[in-house]
């Protein structure tokens, strides 16, 4: 999508790989394109690509940790900085200025994937930044690319087996008052290759009350912190239905789940931040009472 200015004159970056999906190492290349009803004056065209982790202290943490604020600066894991045309005139209709950037870490940092979370994100961007001359509104446009690993740790299955019953429960305060069930089943890894499904299977074997809904939940673990503290905020990224109403008892369910694209990437652990995750799978009674069973999980991208 092309940002256009009062004059009529738009702005647009496009990478030459339609995914937008690059490594380490790559070169980002692309077209700077711009489009105008006239010739148009400016100041000189300039483009940068930066590669940052911002963090963000939950509402809860704020004012906890004074000494958080230092640690929760952005980290900045790459830029780089071109003109990629002087200062002079574009002629009518459509000008595309070609650009190529090497994919590389500053100094000793790490290039980690693309992540967007609520108070972890990774964030890899161009900018491009049409000066114009006094009295003109300059134009700016802005392009997210997406970076993976190219190599890395390979899941291992993993297989696990559960059983669910009113005595295995925790955080409980008054277990007489919950209904007589067991629930058994199997998770076929807890290290799982983000690419493919998560699979399973759970089968109710008894229950007294009705079941309204079996559902499965992925959660995001992150944690942000220094030596002083950390704060570790666990939220929702995405909640399945995998059973409805009171389901047959004695009948095998299958857990079938693909992780969403960015808001999930292999499990991240820095001496500043960690991105982890859970599984939850959650039973509801017909009476809105719910129990729950939390599975940590790993992910990797092989």
């Amino acid at each position: 999508m092309s940002v256009y200015g009062a004059s009529g004159t738009s702005v647009d970056i496009r990478l030459k790989k339609v995914s937008k999906i690059y490594h380490e190492g790559e070169n980002v290349s692309g077209v700077v394109v711009v489009h105008s009803k006239n010739e148009i004056k400016h100041d000189g065209i300039t483009l940068s690509m930066d590669g940052s982790v911002s963090l963000q202290l939950s509402t809860k943490s704020t004012g906890v940790f004074e000494a958080f604020y230092n640690s929760v600066k952005p980290i900045q894991l790459l830029s780089y900085c071109l003109d990629v045309c002087k200062a002079g005139k574009l002629p009518p209709g459509k000008t595309e200025i070609p650009f190529e950037f090497p994919l590389r870490a500053k100094g000793s940092k790490t290039l980690y994937e693309t992540y967007h979370g609520v108070f972890v994100n990774v964030q890899y961007l161009l900018k491009c930044d049409l000066k114009r001359p006094i009295l003109n509104k300059d134009l700016q446009k802005v392009a997210e690319f997406i970076v993976e690993y190219a190599d890395g740790e390979k899941a291992v299955t993993k297989p696990v087996e559960f059983k669910i019953t009113p005595e295995s429960l925790q955080n409980v305060k008054e277990k007489s008052k919950i209904p007589r069930f067991a629930v058994h089943g199997k998770l076929d890894s807890t290290i799982c290759n983000i690419c493919k499904p998560f699979t399973g299977e759970i089968v109710v074997e008894r229950c007294e009350a009705p079941v309204k809904s079996i559902e499965l939940q992925l959660v995001r673990v992150e944690t942000c912190g220094c030596a002083e503290g950390y704060a570790r905020d666990a939220t929702e990224i995405q909640n399945i239905q995998i059973g409805e109403g009171d389901v047959v008892h004695e009948t095998s369910i299958p857990i079938y789940m693909v992780f969403p694209r960015l808001f999930t990437c292999p499990t991240l652990i820095t001496s500043n931040f960690k991105v982890e995750f859970e599984v939850n799978v959650v039973i509801i009674f017909d009476d809105d009472h719910l129990i729950n069973e939390n599975f940590p999980i790993r992910l990797t991208r092989f």
